[in-house]
């Protein structure tokens, strides 16, 4: 797309639900510079995980505010476009979306020293605009401001079906029940915790994509966005 403003576009929802596969696509198409935030709370469990910060789905809360200053989660994009998540210096972009990590981020995403740190740089990098981020309080927290503000849900079962073709398809051991129960589970604790639950913003529209393709879902954006203009 040619001449496109200058927005910042906030895509917060429930996990599953295809937040970056859509994110990723819509700002390809608007050339804007995409910004995966769950990425960046996987990366903190994911080191979390590896100094043991973690006892039976536990955080030590204590010990992982200590670690905040030795953990660096950056972005950097490949030639073909694609971008990888930068842990300490160590691609962890396929390692951060194991199971493991998927039962763990919801507990180090409740910490409110860890979300402080990380809404500090989500919004570092999108004070520029022209950016898609995605996550759970981006348009109510960390740009409540957004120019475009999506809700993105979809069905349980469905969200936990995509979920488990994706494991499967990466060779990640995996089964349904597992995937499903994980995904009732992360609902739950993201939807109840204290610090900055998600929660759709009053200007926010929904987008349920359970029927919906991906090519369906980015041509149900781009009338959203003539709508606008």
């Amino acid at each position: 797309m040619n001449n496109t403003p200058n927005y910042v576009i906030a895509i917060d929802g429930y996990s599953s639900c295809g937040k970056s596969t859509f994110a990723k696509a819509i700002a390809a198409l608007l050339q804007y510079i995409y910004i995966d935030t769950g990425a960046m709370y996987r990366a903190v469990t994911l080191y979390a995980l590896n100094n043991k910060l973690i006892t039976n789905g536990v955080a030590n809360k204590e010990a992982v505010i200590e670690h905040l200053p030795k953990i660096n989660v950056r972005f950097e994009r490949e030639t073909d476009g694609q971008v990888k998540t930068i842990l300490n210096g160590e691609d962890v972009s396929e390692t951060i979306r194991n199971l493991e990590v998927s039962k763990n981020v919801s507990a180090i995403s409740a910490i409110k020293e860890v979300r402080q740190k990380m809404v500090e740089l989500q919004r570092s990098m999108g004070k520029q605009k022209r950016v898609v981020l995605d996550g759970r309080d981006i348009g109510t927290v960390v740009f409540p401001d957004a120019e475009i503000k999506i809700f993105m849900t979809a069905d349980p079962k469905v969200r936990a079906q995509r979920r488990y073709d994706e494991l499967i398809a990466k060779n990640m051991p995996a089964s349904f029940d597992e995937v499903y129960q994980n995904i009732i589970d992360r609902d739950h604790l993201d939807t109840t915790r204290a610090e900055s639950p998600l929660t759709k913003a009053d200007d926010a529209i929904v987008l349920d994509n359970t029927l919906l393709t991906p090519q369906e879902q980015v041509d149900w954006f781009l009338e959203l966005v003539k709508s606008k203009g």
